[in-house]
């Protein structure tokens, strides 16, 4: 079960990221354009924040259950003076999981504000600030990690 749930978790990191761009875009341009906040941007947002929460939840499986990495590795010895191992055990989770606490935050204060423009603008902040949070921790130098095939 490991390897088919990291496959299928790698690869939806790159469908995440295009509707996180999406998503982050088209706040920008409602608010800098004041445009009316509509349907097909709270669709995106949800979207955004439900892609989220599906990759946490599957990060989650894959460290607390399936992978050899992530929870396993706290009992080893010289966990912190380990780069790689403090990557996997402790960054890459704790970026994630506040990653998405950030973006949820941000589309509750957005659905919540008593104008368009707000709306767009906390959007665009917080979805902002989580992606930034989301990139620093995705392992951009392990190209093996980037396209996982089957």
């Amino acid at each position: 079960m490991y390897f088919p749930t990291l496959f299928i978790h790698s690869w939806l990191r790159w469908i995440f990221l295009i509707v996180a761009i999406l998503a982050i875009f088209k706040a920008l341009m409602g608010w800098q354009n004041n445009k009316a906040f509509a349907k097909a941007d709270n669709a995106l947002g949800g979207a955004f924040i439900g892609l989220m929460h599906l990759q946490l939840v599957i990060g989650l499986i894959l460290y607390f259950g399936l992978s050899p990495m992530g929870y396993a590795l706290f009992g080893s010895e010289g966990l912190m003076k380990n780069s790689v191992m403090r990557f996997w055990a402790v960054e890459h989770i704790s970026m994630m999981i506040l990653a998405v606490v950030v973006a949820q935050v941000g589309r509750i204060l957005s659905k919540k504000a008593p104008t368009d423009l707000l709306k767009h603008k906390r959007a665009f902040l917080y979805f902002t600030i989580s992606l930034v949070m989301v990139l620093s921790r995705i392992p951009w130098t392990e190209s093996a990690r980037l396209f996982r095939l089957p």
